[in-house]
């Protein structure tokens, strides 16, 4: 075989049984490759390790035509040899299984910047160059192909939304194995391969993500197959579980659940046949599984199979470069050999190292792929670069909807009754299940239950298939059908949901408000993915991801300080317009409306923060959907400034936040009559930006129509006051514009307290409005006192009696006031 390393296993001083070279050791015994496919499976690996060190040093001379010339050699260098070619490795024999058995597998990269081992493959495969007509199977095509990897205007080092067959980029490491579980449920012919990096497997989210195996119905369900592949280093650091004995590590994943096969070595013709062997004997676990659990239909966990693949890192590249190790070491981990352009040495080293794959053999006088193992390969959309699943929108069914009007609140007046917002939204998902019960699910990190939802257990259970406890019966709610998926892992929780979104289903998230931080960096990447696909055309639209942000900030007053935290909206800002949105809606109305648009939408991550407790209930239906179709608008019947122009704007945006500056305008009411006050209402808070930078955005004059161009604005906010001058900063009239919001004062509060304590309480609010509108200045000097002395009468009853006050807990908007319900 060719492009052996030249690093033998004697070389390895430490204990034997974790060295990476030497010939195959596996757990699984057999040769099951005739001599020729083994011959032909070698050479399209050859080909994918060639290419990948293409991508990574070439601009020109693509097939060593010609000897090998600095000009020849990209001026930056670029790109992640070291895990490259296990990767490809994988990848050549999941392709021969599907081809062997007929099979539907898509394939997901887990070691970051890992694409050389993916785009190889995919290009050889024939799937890169049908998307990308410019990158044919032919020389130029080819030289095309190198010249766009890790290049500006090209593409980047790890599996973004340009590599067909990717759904998982691998730019921030942990979370592959939750993407291939979403994807595989309710996929039940799919097998979703796993390479999960050893780097990577040191994550907090990889970590908790070992626990699919927990959460896969094998009546239903699709199975995963990882494939841990420990190469034994990170950038410069050895990786933890490649140096723990193979007994510890064998008792850690049989500990998981999962039935380990070991694959480990760098001989080629026995690796090549360990592989095969493997993978034979692992599709058979997995179809005996599926087959008993299916022809029973009793669903209980099996053992499902992984592969331990321990290969050297940089496997087949130079051994030693310059006096250094680099083959199975750190030094393999990005480019092996940096100074390729100005050191004759090492210009010599790289073309060496080329010419070891023999490229003549695989590539013909045009440049197109060697026949030798063209028969070798799946056809169609069995090839993993060209699957179906790994392009969503392609099988995305539209949800069946029940019409949200149906679950409505009745609010005859608005400001005067209470109810539960999520309870009414819980009904709703409840009915989308019944409807959709093989495209739709619920997740939730064990909060689904406090966070109000529990009608959809009227559906269906939480999934369970693990032990049963006889007291589980009463009230736990778990069944081995259930569709509803809790664990306490926000991480593995998002990535199922993403992973079920990105293979063309729909979903639906929930979570506390201080904790939805811990999957700030999912969010970003996903919105990153969307924003890329979205100047995709062959990418299909996918369903939204939809996030409700709940027990929040307002109503933390029992958990205190840890719990309060709404700054998950300042990260949300930061992503693409493109892709973001964020609704407040301040009661269960207008939350139905506004989860009625996120759930049929497309390519959007939609955040909703709407709390679970009591809150007052302002419109009726009709009017909900008319203020959330508009995102911000007037309260005709909380204002008084009809036909003239205001003295004050009183503009709020979240739920307590809308009650507290509704219940200081009734304050300003009461003891200025004259004063006329203008009351908005912000659902939709990217309404705020300018329509130049969120297609969202309200134009300059509809902004300064609703908040004028030069009167006083207060403006009671859920979040860091600091976001809504960051939306609105380039506004004619922001210089009159005074935000409050939560600004890190509380702890074990009242919910009065609390919101003193940050001052978007309605005393001062009041207050503020006399210090900001000129003419109550001095003659509101009464006012403000009396509003002084209630705040503080509040705190003393707080401090008393650990409640709030009955006269502030039963406010409702004054009846005088009250019209019909409407915006």
């Amino acid at each position: 075989m060719t492009g052996v390393s030249n690093i033998s296993a004697s070389s390895f001083s430490g204990d034997q049984s974790l060295s990476a070279f030497g010939k195959a050791r596996a757990t699984v015994d057999g040769a099951p490759l005739a001599p020729d496919e083994l011959v032909g499976m070698h050479a399209f690996w050859r080909a994918c390790n060639y290419l990948a060190v293409g991508m990574i040093y070439l601009r020109d001379n693509p097939l060593l035509r010609e000897p090998l010339k600095p000009e020849h050699i990209k001026n930056r260098l670029l790109g992640h040899w070291g895990a490259s070619p296990a990767l490809s490795f994988s990848y050549t024999h999941l392709s021969r299984i599907i081809r062997k058995n007929d099979l539907d597998i898509i394939f997901m990269a887990g070691p970051g910047h890992g694409a050389p081992g993916v785009l190889a493959p995919v290009y050889l495969e024939g799937s890169y160059s049908e998307i990308y007509p410019d990158k044919s199977l032919d020389e130029e095509g080819l030289l095309r192909f190198f010249r766009q990897f890790s290049f500006p205007g090209g593409i980047g080092s790890h599996c973004t939304p340009e590599t067909p067959g990717s759904i998982h980029e691998g730019g921030e490491l942990g979370y592959v194995l939750s993407h291939a579980c979403g994807a595989a449920f309710d996929n039940p012919d799919l097998i979703v391969a796993a390479v999960v990096g050893d780097g990577e497997a040191e994550t907090g989210p990889l970590a908790t993500s070992w626990h699919i195996s927990k959460f896969l119905n094998p009546i239903r369900d699709g199975a995963v197959l990882p494939i841990l592949n420990l190469n034994g280093y990170k950038i410069n650091n050895p990786t933890l579980l490649a140096r723990i004995s193979h007994q510890e590590l064998e008792a850690l994943f049989v500990g998981y659940g999962y039935k380990p096969y070991f694959v480990e070595g760098s001989d080629p013709e026995t690796m090549h046949q360990a592989m095969a062997a493997t993978l034979d004997q692992c599709v058979k676990d997995i179809h005996a599984a599926q087959q008993e659990a299916r022809s029973s239909g009793v669903a209980t966990r099996p053992r499902w199979p992984m592969i331990v693949l321990r290969t050297p890192k940089g496997w087949t590249g130079p051994g030693e470069v310059h006096g250094h190790k680099v083959e199975g070491f750190w030094r393999a981990h990005q480019v092996p050999v940096g100074d390729v352009k100005k050191n004759p040495e090492s210009l010599k080293l790289l073309e060496n190292w080329l010419h070891s794959y023999k490229p003549e053999e695989l590539f013909d006088s045009n440049g197109a792929p060697s026949s030798a193992f063209a028969n070798l390969l799946p056809a169609g959309n069995r090839r993993m670069g060209s699957n179906p699943h790994a392009n969503g929108g392609l099988l995305r069914k539209a949800l069946r909807m029940p019409d949200f009007r149906d679950y409505a609140v009745e609010v005859l007046h608005p400001g005067q009754s209470e109810a539960e917002n999520t309870v009414p939204m819980a009904k709703f998902l409840r009915d989308i299940m019944k409807a959709n019960m093989n495209n739709f699910r619920v997740f939730g990190p064990d909060e689904n239950t406090s966070n109000k939802l529990g009608a959809i257990y009227e559906v269906s259970k939480k999934f369970w298939i693990a032990e049963y406890f006889p007291e589980d019966s009463d009230g736990t709610e778990l069944s081995t059908d259930g569709r509803v998926i809790e664990m306490l892992s926000e991480h593995t929780m998002e990535g199922m949901l993403e992973g079920y979104l990105l293979t063309g289903r729909h979903g639906f998230f929930s979570t506390y408000e201080a904790f939805v931080h811990v999957i700030d960096s999912m969010y970003n990447q996903h919105a990153k993915w969307l924003s890329i696909c979205n100047h995709l055309p062959w990418r299909q639209n996918i369903s939204s991801l939809n996030l409700l942000i709940t027990s929040t900030v307002w109503r933390q007053d029992h958990n205190g300080f840890t719990h309060q935290d709404p700054g998950f909206l300042d990260v949300v800002v930061n992503k693409s317009a493109e892709v973001t949105r964020i609704y407040l809606p301040p009661d269960a109305n207008t939350l139905l409306s506004v989860a009625d648009h996120c759930l049929v939408s497309q390519n959007y991550v939609n955040v909703i923060v709407c709390d679970k407790q009591l809150h007052l209930q302002y419109l009726d239906m009709e009017a909900a959907v008319i203020h959330c179709t508009k995102g911000v608008s007037i309260w005709d019947w909380a204002s008084n400034d009809y036909g003239v122009e205001p003295d004050l704007v009183m503009a709020c945006a979240g739920d307590v936040p809308t009650q507290e500056a509704l219940a200081a305008t009734a304050l300003l009411n009461d003891e200025f009559p004259d004063l006329k006050i203008r009351f908005i209402n912000v659902v939709d808070l990217l309404r705020l930006q300018p329509e130049s930078e969120h297609c969202h955005g309200l134009s300059d004059r509809d902004f300064d129509g609703l908040f004028t161009r030069d009167k006083p604005i207060i403006f009671n906010f859920h979040g860091y006051p600091w976001l809504i001058h960051r939306l609105a900063y380039r506004r004619t009239n922001h210089a009159n514009m005074h935000v409050r919001g939560y600004k890190e004062k509380g702890n074990i509060n009242t919910p009065l307290e609390l919101a003193i304590s940050n001052q978007i309480d309605r005393f001062s609010l009041a207050i503020d409005a006399i210090d900001r509108v000129e003419k109550l200045r001095v003659v509101g000097a009464h006012a403000k006192e009396r509003f002084r002395n209630q705040q503080i009468a509040c705190r003393a009853y707080a401090h008393t009696h650990g409640v709030d006050n009955p006269e502030i807990v039963n406010w409702r908007w004054p009846v005088r006031h009250a019209t019909d319900s409407g915006s």
